[in-house]
């Protein structure tokens, strides 16, 4: 469905994503606003990896409206509010995404708009029209 593009005249991906992913022609894309870890009741779990399981949850439903699933993402832009919380968040990418692996930045930020956020998740993806 999507091909990864991977130059072998640049370094490898330093985790599990793509350098960029070709969408074919024909296809329609979602783009989805930043989602943070945060549940339908209100409450944020305090482990930024169960925040970032969240956000993805919370992705797949946007998707869900539009007919599509984690599987159709070809980019993610990602957050997170410390160092500590780089490989929680990308266990979570692992297990949330598909192959080939999407078109992903990962970002330390300073803060969200509220202090108990860790994660923040945003993604572009792309299905059959």
């Amino acid at each position: 469905m999507f091909r990864p593009l991977t130059p072998s005249s640049i370094r490898a991906p330093f985790a599990r994503y793509s350098h960029g992913l070709e969408v074919p022609p024909g296809y329609r894309l979602v783009f989805c606003s930043g989602q943070l870890g945060v549940a339908p009741d209100e409450s944020v779990p305090d482990d930024a990896g169960e925040q970032a399981e969240l956000c993805f949850r919370n992705i797949g439903a946007v998707l869900g409206e539009a007919g599509m699933t984690l599987a159709n993402v070809v980019r993610i832009d990602a957050f997170v509010s410390g160092r500590e919380h780089l490989r929680p968040y990308m266990a979570a990418r692992d297990k949330a995404v598909g192959d080939p692996p999407p078109a992903s930045t990962l970002m330390i930020v300073s803060g969200f708009a509220r202090p108990e956020f860790k994660v923040e998740v945003e993604v572009i993806a792309a299905g059959p029209a």
